[in-house]
């Protein structure tokens, strides 16, 4: 098993960047219309689809979890971006200005988790995917609390850090499932 976690981080984000920008072809940039709590649900909801295909051990839809955890690294990014733009401003960007945009938001995640990293030892590694659903799903709790009490936070990290870990806790389960090769 690789442990170069930089390198296995870059692969996973290779992997959801093609699938954002090529989604961007067909797509354009529509997801400018959603506010942060539209994309919060979003996520949400792909976090709990995973968390049920564990739960039930079955899936009735043709479609794995790999692709919902690439999903929910998409959309955080897409958060990170309303919540530096906004939804009401200029809807329509290049695509290189996304992609510069993205970028900015994907060097700032890998970033903060190689500081982590750092720190907590790679506990990651010894920690199941089902666990890192659950705390994606706690994290967007927290984002939709702090949503609801319109960003107010007393003491707590803001919505930006949580997407942030969002995006690295999803990542996290890119690299395991790539380990093992599951769809």
């Amino acid at each position: 098993m690789n442990n170069n976690t930089s390198e296995q981080f870059d692969l996973a984000i290779k992997l959801c960047k093609e699938i954002f920008l090529t989604k961007m072809k067909d797509y354009g940039t529509a997801w400018r219309i959603l506010r942060t709590s539209s994309l919060t649900d979003q996520i949400y909801i792909k976090a709990n689809r995973i968390r049920s295909i564990d739960s039930k051990g079955t899936k009735k839809i043709n479609e794995g979890i790999k692709p919902e955890f690439i999903g929910i690294v998409n959309y955080s990014v897409m958060a990170l971006i309303q919540l530096e733009l906004g939804c009401e401003n200029k809807l329509d960007l290049s695509s290189d200005e996304v992609e510069k945009l993205y970028d900015k938001y994907v060097k700032l995640a890998k970033n903060l988790m190689q500081d982590k990293n750092h720190d907590y030892g790679e506990a990651w590694r010894n920690m199941r995917i089902s666990s890192l659903t659950d705390i994606i799903l706690m994290k967007l709790l927290r984002i939709k609390q702090i949503e609801d009490n319109e960003g107010e936070t007393f003491i707590s990290e803001g919505v930006d850090a949580n997407y942030y870990d969002i995006v690295n806790y999803s990542v996290f389960a890119l690299i395991k499932l790539m380990d093992v090769n599951i769809d």
